[in-house]
């Protein structure tokens, strides 16, 4: 028996054959997508809309005459259809359940790797995450952390090789504010009357760090002239916040290949390599001093200054080294940014056009995050010093539901991040319920024969599997897949998540009406085996979530 996705290719064929004989009209091929309503069956196709003119009938006759044709009339296309019906100009078609059960028999078999991509040999440059080192990462780092975790997670599941990079913005004006904000906290240790800079970093974390500083080095600095303590309290205030920082991205379960130092660019040479690179191209120009790119050939708004009229390069020169060096050494670059990035987009495109690399440059916006708890919003400023540290949510609802929350809605949304909701154990916590999923499956399968788990594990004895939410649960294992190239494609790790709470709905569901551990010995197989393909299904899909999948959790003891 073939799969759904044989299945659609053989009905694919026989319809373009029907198409043909009849009307003389050729269709390059027939799309099949999912009715959002199940009694419409498991695909309909609108193929008949676009035979209306060739054929000059009506759509719902076109559709009649094609389900005759192409499937009644075809025996051995017709032993895979239980139902075909001319709905309002659609085909709509429900496949017999065997083709369904072939889904769990694969899912059984490739376990961890169902789901997976072959190695397809592309390079994959994935930055996210990145903040300046000027204090402890917050909620929207959070959010894009785990944005680009699961970004990275579903590339590599679908066989693409990634490179993980965080840019350390250490170059710019920010580390010096940072330098006279850690020596204000230090002369403050002696002096708590010295002032503070206006524009400073008020919040407390630098306080140990200035408690460290004032226990290594004594008053030493204290009357010293700031071209002495300047790049001393900048190196070491940046150093301490980024191992920090690295510390929070460890906790968080997150690796990268990459922590790019923006000064180490400068000093290597790699942004006055860029910059030579866009003078050969000639797209360089100098005006009273200065020298610009011609980002407006490229779509920009206007023409960027690469180096000021002092000598000293813009943040945006070492972009264009950073993403020269990126775009020669990956086949697709993808950068997720912040809510306040957005005039970025199409100018780091068109940086990538100029040297060469069209539309290998994909940048994304990680939008921004608020907070509340019990209804009441939580007060995030970091420059007032109120800041929410991503440390601090993570002490509050634990690593898996900030994981889930943080990606559960799309990328370009605002995200409402409730934090009572996400400690609760109730339906209601989106990612209580998809781990109460898994859970629920190993509690059944600890609970089974260990023989006849072991039985239903190899997928054999599937035939009795045919009722309504069993279907809809095979139908379910069988998108994983798609929805995973769907992610990467789309850079939407929303669209896993809301597959994780489909799956375990259709699981809980599918428990609700169809008893598992019955009495009648083949439909127990069956059940069991499907029991187990979706553990398997919802296992990878947390995985890549980056959440863990819970063997037990504590409400089995009362289901």
């Amino acid at each position: 028996m073939p799969t759904p996705e044989e299945t659609l290719v053989r009905i694919d064929r026989a319809i373009r054959d029907a198409a043909r004989a009849r009307y003389g009209a050729d269709v390059p091929s027939v799309t099949f997508e999912a009715p959002r309503r199940p009694e419409f069956g498991d695909f309909a196709t609108n193929v008949a809309f676009g035979l209306a003119k060739a054929a000059r009938s009506a759509p719902q006759q076109i559709a009649q005459r094609l389900i005759e044709d192409a499937i009644l009339s075809r025996p051995e296309i017709a032993a895979l259809v239980v139902e075909a019906q001319a709905t309002a100009g659609f085909i709509n078609l429900r496949l017999v359940p065997e083709c369904w059960q072939r889904v769990v028999e694969r899912a059984l078999h490739e376990g961890a790797r169902y789901g997976e991509s072959p190695r397809n040999g592309t390079r994959i440059s994935l930055e996210f995450g990145s903040a300046n080192p000027t204090g402890p990462l917050v909620v929207v780092q959070g959010r894009a952390l785990s944005i680009g975790a699961t970004l990275a997670a579903a590339f590599e599941s679908c066989g693409y090789d990634v490179f993980t990079e965080w840019i350390v913005n250490d170059a710019g004006g920010q580390v010096e504010t940072l330098a006279r904000s850690l020596y204000a906290r230090y002369r403050q240790v002696a002096d708590p009357s010295f002032p503070f800079p206006e524009e400073g970093y008020p919040g407390e974390y630098l306080l140990p760090i200035a408690a460290a500083l004032r226990n290594e080095f004594g008053a030493r600095y204290d009357d010293a002239d700031e071209s002495l303590w300047l790049p001393l309290f900048g190196t070491r205030g940046r150093d301490a916040l980024v191992a920090e920082q690295q510390k929070t991205v460890e906790r968080f379960g997150i690796h990268y290949d990459l922590w790019q130092s923006e000064r180490e660019l400068h000093e290597t040479g790699k942004v006055r390599a860029g910059v030579e690179r866009l003078r050969e191209l000639g797209l360089t120009y100098e005006n009273e001093g200065a020298l610009y790119f011609r980002a407006t050939q490229f779509g920009d708004d206007k023409d960027r200054v690469l180096v000021k009229s002092d000598g000293k390069p813009t943040y945006y020169c070492a972009d264009v080294a950073y993403h020269y060096e990126k775009l020669k050494r990956a086949d697709r670059v993808i950068d997720l940014l912040g809510p306040d990035h957005h005039g970025y987009i199409e100018r780091l495109r068109g940086l990538a056009s100029a040297f060469g690399y069209a539309g290998k440059l994909d940048v994304a916006i990680a939008q921004q995050v608020t907070l509340s708890r019990g209804g009441e919003q939580v007060a995030m400023s970091k420059r007032a010093g109120e800041i929410v540290t991503l440390d601090a949510i993570l002490d509050e609802v634990g690593v898996d539901a900030a994981r889930f929350f943080f990606a559960m809605l799309a990328t370009d949304t605002p995200l409402a991040f409730d934090l009572q909701l996400a400690t609760e154990q109730s339906n209601e916590n989106p990612v209580y319920y998809v781990q109460y999923g898994h859970a629920r499956i190993a509690s059944v399968l600890r609970n089974a024969d260990p023989d006849e788990l072991r039985l239903a594990r190899r997928g054999e004895r599937l035939a009795p599997l045919a009722h309504a939410s069993e279907i809809a649960l095979m139908r379910r294992i069988e998108e994983y897949p798609r929805v995973l190239q769907t992610v990467v494609h789309t850079l939407s790790p929303h669209r896993l998540a809301r597959y994780a709470r489909d799956i375990a709905a259709d699981f809980h569901a599918f428990y609700g009406e169809c008893r598992i551990l019955c009495d009648e010995r083949e439909e127990r197989l069956a059940r069991l085996a499907l029991a187990a393909a979706t553990q398997h299904v919802l296992a990878n899909a947390l995985r890549v979530l980056g959440v863990g999948a819970p063997e037990s959790m504590e409400r089995l003891a009362a289901d």
